[in-house]
């Protein structure tokens, strides 16, 4: 099933970034078709380990069989608690690939892409309660423009909530093309797929709680880390570039973290090489791999 679930991307970066040793212990947190796994399993000897994450349960399709991995079906915000309810106090290499799967985009009901008329759902985790349909038919005005703006970074963000608002008054809003419908004056032609594109991410964001998510994830890697411990994550937009960044180079995700006397500073990381992003070649073959981000860390 994974070829046709999900296309890697910047595998072979990516896992060479977490500096593998055979007989590590390795967490991938966002398996998907497994890509990233397959890759790291290929690079363990028989006393390696990989636990991997991911809270869709359409993941669960591609579970590896093979003695050292195991796939835990939860979300990524856990990783810390389920490491050590499984018997795990610390790992050698943790790998995160942000943002939605191929397989995500591909179906039509899961309600991601601009491509398809679907129900407006964009849940991650198919048991959760709450989906893009409850945000837009729901959610007040003022709360809706935040979203559109700061998540979709979208600049007609107070007019579009009011369109929503306006349109739900008179019916349900129930799928992407009644979506599309009330928020017809804010897209013109030459400019439909983009501004739709930023719409779903701005609803998408907030129905999954992702930048929260990558937040507490990017956190807890502190604590499962050793020294000389790797971090692997690739993002696909600003906003989680940006927190990964920070974090890796700070520490925190605001402000400057304090320097003592000397002007030193105690941070949890050190960047490893510089920003990576996908060749020509890769992004002409995948498509999704266009706004990708790498950035390794190591522990210090």
């Amino acid at each position: 099933m994974m070829s046709n679930y999900h296309i890697p991307v910047l595998l072979k970066e990516s896992v060479d970034g977490l500096n593998i040793r055979p007989d590590g212990v390795y967490v991938d947190v966002t398996f998907g078709g497994g890509g990233h796994a397959r890759e790291i399993l290929s690079r363990l000897g028989s006393k390696g380990r990989l636990i991997a994450f991911d809270q869709d349960k359409d993941a669960q399709a591609n579970a590896i069989d093979d003695a050292r991995f195991q796939l835990i079906q939860q979300n990524f915000r856990y990783v810390k608690r389920f490491l050590r309810l499984y018997g795990y106090q610390k790992v050698d290499g943790i790998l995160a690939d942000f943002g939605v799967s191929s397989h995500q985009f591909d179906v039509a009901d899961r309600g991601f892409s601009t491509r398809f008329e679907g129900v407006l759902d964009m849940r991650m985790n198919q048991e959760s309660d709450f989906s893009a349909y409850e945000l837009v038919n729901t959610y007040e005005q003022n709360r809706l423009a935040e979203i559109l703006s700061n998540y979709g970074e979208l600049r007609r963000a107070k007019g579009m909530a009011r369109a929503i608002v306006e349109a739900r008054e008179q019916k349900a809003i129930k799928t992407t093309a009644d979506l599309k419908t009330a928020l017809a004056d804010f897209l013109p032609r030459d400019k439909q797929h983009k501004i739709l594109a930023q719409v779903y991410q701005a609803i998408r964001i907030e129905v999954n709680n992702e930048l929260d998510t990558i937040k507490e994830f990017l956190m807890q890697t502190v604590e499962i880390l050793p020294k000389g411990g790797r971090l692997s994550v690739i993002s696909y937009h600003s906003l989680e570039d940006r927190l990964v960044k920070r974090f890796m180079r700070n520490g925190m995700f605001e402000g400057e973290p304090e320097r003592d006397i000397y002007g030193r500073v105690d941070v949890p990381y050190k960047p490893v090489g510089k920003l990576i992003v996908p060749a020509a070649e890769e992004m002409d073959a995948n498509n999704r791999a266009r706004s990708a981000k790498l950035r390794i860390a190591e522990k210090i």
